[in-house]
């Protein structure tokens, strides 16, 4: 879950975007460009995403109702990307929603990179789950 930006003149965004983490990396990179201070490596830690498109359905504690959203199609600009991990609010708990149905019945992936296989047309995006950990006495 990341705030999300608004960059033209458009409606404003829904507050918040959402992605499924496809991969944790990290590389050790060297910047050369004209303001290099030293030829060190400095580790950068990005994630490997791909998005989830929210519906345009009235949710929120106004309406009492968890956002809606299905995965960005593949063949779509912008379906997968990185991302700093400093840019994300917290984890959220997809709920399939099982009524829609799969996404593809017969259980085969298109890719095998985002394990698509078992993916639902549709998910609710529970976004006010806690992560703190309570104590039984």
């Amino acid at each position: 879950m990341l705030l999300s930006q608004n960059n033209d003149n458009s409606p404003p965004p829904p507050p918040f975007c959402y992605a499924h983490v496809l991969g944790i990396y990290h590389a050790n990179v060297i910047f050369t460009g004209l303001e290099s201070r030293d030829y060190q490596a400095r580790r950068l830690e990005f994630l490997w995403v791909r998005w989830f498109k929210v519906l345009e359905n009235p949710a929120g504690w106004e309406h009492c109702s968890l956002d809606k959203g299905r995965f960005v199609p593949m063949h779509r600009a912008g379906a997968f990307s990185f991302i700093d991990p400093a840019d994300v609010l917290r984890c959220c708990h997809l709920i399939p929603a099982f009524a829609d149905g799969k996404q593809h019945p017969d259980g085969i992936s298109i890719s095998w990179n985002t394990r698509d296989a078992d993916d639902w047309k549709y998910y609710y995006i529970n976004r006010y789950v806690s992560t703190q950990n309570y104590l039984l006495e």
